[in-house]
């Protein structure tokens, strides 16, 4: 996951955190993948969380949600690779739209990151889909039983038809 924290490092996630899972290898286009985990990231951010002072729909977001800044974990999967955060997630009827070329729910938002998402991922003949996270979101603690609590739903983008390296 050296890749992902590459792209951690160079996208502004202010107070947000990074959690990765087993390290795993895969055949791509190293630059184009630190620019699709940097828009994810980019996305979860700016969607879920206080933490960018530019983006007033985020802060907005966040504070109807009552979180001040979003963790984002990096895992492998079968056949590729998942991006979840547990912030407030995409509502079901924007899933495929998100994916569009301008759209946007953020003011002052370009609506380009998930369509560069996209298209990286097609270029390398990979398959993106968006969905509630695997668990409900990005555990915010551990109760005392040991089960995930999770204030909000978050958003999984699984990448999958990945090759693995040898």
């Amino acid at each position: 996951m050296a890749t992902a924290h590459e792209a951690w490092a160079t996208a502004d996630t202010g107070d947000a955190t990074l959690e990765t899972g087993d390290d795993a290898r895969f055949l791509a286009d190293r630059s184009r993948l630190v620019e699709l985990f940097g828009d994810l990231f980019r996305n979860a951010v700016e969607h879920g969380s206080t933490s960018p002072p530019s983006a007033s729909q985020a802060q907005q977001d966040a504070v109807e949600h009552g979180d001040e800044s979003v963790t984002v974990r990096v895992e492998a999967i079968d056949g590729g690779f998942a991006v979840e955060d547990d912030g407030p997630g995409i509502p079901p009827e924007n899933r495929e739209s998100v994916f569009e070329a301008g759209f946007t729910t953020a003011e002052g938002g370009t609506g380009f990151g998930l369509a560069i998402v996209r298209e990286i991922a097609e270029a390398h003949g990979w398959d993106v889909t968006v969905t509630e996270s695997a668990d409900g979101g990005v555990p915010d603690e551990r109760s005392e039983s040991g089960a995930r609590e999770t204030s909000s739903p978050g958003a999984r983008f699984e990448v999958t038809g990945v090759d693995p390296a040898e």
